[in-house]
């Protein structure tokens, strides 16, 4: 302490010539003392003011934030984060709609719009695409003409108020207010020529009209305008196309199905002599040189082996104006699960039966399959049927034979429900390739035949309208992996358009997925539309969560999903009468599920569709009848009115068919 006395109170020299002066400011002059001891003690007085202060100061500028008006919050950059889809508490179909909705939504507004009011906006439209991007672009521009009209407000001279000289004995003059006068002349604003034409309406175009916001905007509408009606897109991907024709062909087994169609392919051309050829000597090796043909749809080694049809074939060739797909269902017994697949993806028939004396009767009269095909592709919908007469060779080409069968064939397939100028009649024979393709050759037949060969016949086929404006729906056939990344699964569109990118609702399970790719008949394609076979390669979902029978779904407008319906049912031959609480097995499109008739509501007059009995204890063969029936886990199903595709089920017991029918009412469950 002595030392810093000592040092405090020296008296120094003009020795040190310095300016930084211990004790003084570099601003000021004035000396501040360190003996000055009131300036280094604690005050509290002074302490709590300026807390007091500090606690005003931060109250102002709470209050200011609390003033901001929720256009200020929402502009700029968002304060908040996106809202929890979990608080909103919606239900599953809800959700998926409304992220449906909102990846449409960016894909169009991209960041421009906040997430929270997107969402808002959807939910107000009740989950409507349309409607709110229509009111979020109607948004937009009501606020772009707001800022517009404020910057021109801004842009524009003042009023200029002239008034009169007040002097003495002069009259005061009425007061003279200059308005905006539009010029008529071309003026230039910075660089830009502005063309100045009569009427209050127009505006010079400004730098703005030509800034990044702008471009962004007329992009936006672009890209709505984009979104092109679904029948339009059809006319104009497929308007100079051929139509694609779905032909399911049927019959007995050991008909000659896939001989038919085999040598048919190869008159047309569309099998190597080389591969023939392979067929043929293989064939031989095993005794079987009459199933050569055959082999081009049977592909299978057990196929070929056994010398039956199992799986569904699939080939095409093209006539006149149509593409075709053959479906080649196999005949036995065994397999007509198969043949229900391969019948609901068809747009006609093709029925083939034996000619030869006795097999025709086996399989039409004895049990056969002639009269159950024949019935099921009836109530899948198909109301176009050819009936190939074949193997007419064994019987020498005998008109009689013919007229026999023609006869036969007739009143059961009008009591089917076929009309008489729907079915058309033709004599061949699929081994000798005669009157398949080219008008016949046979004297015996040319005798008495004058009609159209089966090629005509087939490109005469009516192609049914395809209902590519209503949502999506594509129901599920196959379900393999393919080469690159996620699996694919094959089916036929039945409703709406499907395009490469699209996010669908895989259902009953309700997860989305995307579309990464599309193939029909093997071409890679970006678009497809209903009445299509295709092969989808999905992503998003996981392979063994999807199942043969699902359905691919609009995620906006989804398939009903239910486990118990009413439908209006076409009783066959039952063995024991159908009572409540009947276990069947229902087949609806590529689904298998097992059921219980719950409820017999009402029995129906076959003709007029009369209510003859309310709750009948029982239905007996050829009754028709509304029912209740509850499957055993949730299915994807529609109305018939709806959607006709997914409307229809076969019910099957012990293997054997024994009622159709049509969806009339979904219950909620």
């Amino acid at each position: 302490m002595a030392r810093h006395r000592n040092i405090r109170n020296r008296s120094y020299s003009d020795d040190y010539d310095y300016d930084d002066v211990y004790g003084h400011s570099v601003e000021e002059d004035s000396c501040l003392s360190p003996s000055d001891a009131s300036q280094w003690m604690y005050d509290r007085s002074r302490n709590h003011q300026a807390i007091s202060s500090f606690l005003e100061s931060h109250n102002d500028i709470q209050e200011e934030v609390e003033e901001e008006t929720p256009e200020q919050i929402g502009s700029g950059i968002e304060r908040r984060e996106s809202t929890d889809l979990r608080s909103l508490s919606l239900t599953e179909a809800d959700e998926a709609k409304l992220l449906s909705c909102l990846d449409e939504l960016r894909d169009i507004l991209g960041d421009t719009v906040s997430e929270n009011v997107l969402i808002q906006t959807v939910l107000s439209n009740k989950f409507d695409f349309d409607k709110a991007l229509d009111k979020l672009l109607n948004s937009d521009k009501s606020k772009e003409k707001e800022a517009e009209k404020t910057k021109e407000q801004a842009k524009a001279p003042p009023i200029v108020v002239i008034e009169p000289l007040k002097t003495v004995n002069v009259d005061i003059t009425p007061k003279v207010i200059a308005t905006n006068v539009e010029p008529k002349v071309v003026g230039v604003i910075k660089g830009f020529k502005v063309q100045q034409e009569g009427g209050s309406g127009s505006r010079p175009q400004t730098p703005r009209d030509q800034s990044p916001a702008t471009e962004r905007s007329t992009q936006v509408l672009s890209r709505v305008k984009e979104k092109v009606d679904p029948n339009k897109q059809f006319s104009d991907e497929r308007g100079s196309e051929k139509d694609h024709l779905y032909i399911v062909v049927i019959g007995h087994v050991d008909a000659g199905k896939s001989t038919l169609m085999g040598r048919l392919l190869c008159e047309l051309g569309e099998v190597s002599q080389r591969t023939l050829h392979k067929y043929e000597q293989e064939s031989k090796k095993i005794g079987k040189q009459s199933f050569m043909y055959a082999w081009v749809l049977d592909e299978t080694g057990e196929e070929r082996v056994r010398g039956i049809t199992m799986d569904v074939g699939r080939a095409q060739f093209e006539t006149k104006s149509k593409k075709v797909i053959i479906l080649d269902a196999p005949g036995h017994a065994d397999f007509i699960p198969n043949m229900i697949t391969g019948a609901g993806q068809a747009d006609v028939a093709l029925l083939v039966v034996d000619a030869t004396r006795g097999e025709f009767e086996s399989g039409f009269e004895l049990g056969g399959q002639t009269r159950e095909h024949a019935l099921l592709v009836r109530s899948l919908g198909i109301n176009q049927l050819a009936v190939a007469v074949n193997k007419l060779d064994t019987t020498n080409w005998s008109e009689e034979r013919f007229n026999e069968i023609v006869k036969k064939l007739k009143t059961f397939l009008k009591q089917a429900g076929f009309k008489e100028s729907d079915v058309t009649f033709v004599p061949c024979s699929g081994l000798t390739g005669e009157n398949l393709v080219k008008p016949p050759n046979e004297l015996e037949l040319c005798r008495w035949y004058k009609g159209p060969c089966l090629l005509d016949v087939i490109d005469q086929c009516n192609v049914p309208v395809r209902s590519v404006g209503k949502p999506l729906r594509m129901s599920v056939n196959d379900i393999f992996k393919g080469t690159g990344t996620g699996f694919c699964v094959a089916g036929r569109i039945e409703n709406g358009v499907l395009n490469k990118g699209d996010k669908v609702l895989v259902c009953p399970i309700k997860e989305m997925a995307e579309v990464r790719s599309i193939s029909i008949n093997d071409l890679s394609s970006n678009v497809a539309f209903a009445g299509d076979q295709v092969s989808v390669t999905l992503s998003g979902v996981d392979m063994q969560n999807v199942f043969v029978g699902f359905i691919l779904s609009d995620p906006v407008q989804q398939v009903q999903v239910s486990t118990r319906f009413e439908a209006r049912l076409v009783v066959f031959n039952v063995k024991v009468p159908i009572t409540k609480g009947y276990p069947v097995l229902i087949h609806h499109q590529s689904l298998v599920e097992s059921a219980n008739i719950v409820k017999l509501k009402a029995l129906l007059n076959k003709s007029t569709g009369e209510i003859l009995k309310k709750k009948p204890r029982c239905l007996g063969n050829n009754s028709v009848a509304v029912v209740d029936i509850e499957v055993c886990r949730p299915i994807c199903i529609e109305r018939y009115k709806d959607v006709k595709e997914l409307g229809r089920i076969m019910l099957r017991v012990s293997g054997v068919t024994i009622a159709a029918g049509l969806i009339t009412d979904i219950y909620n469950t």
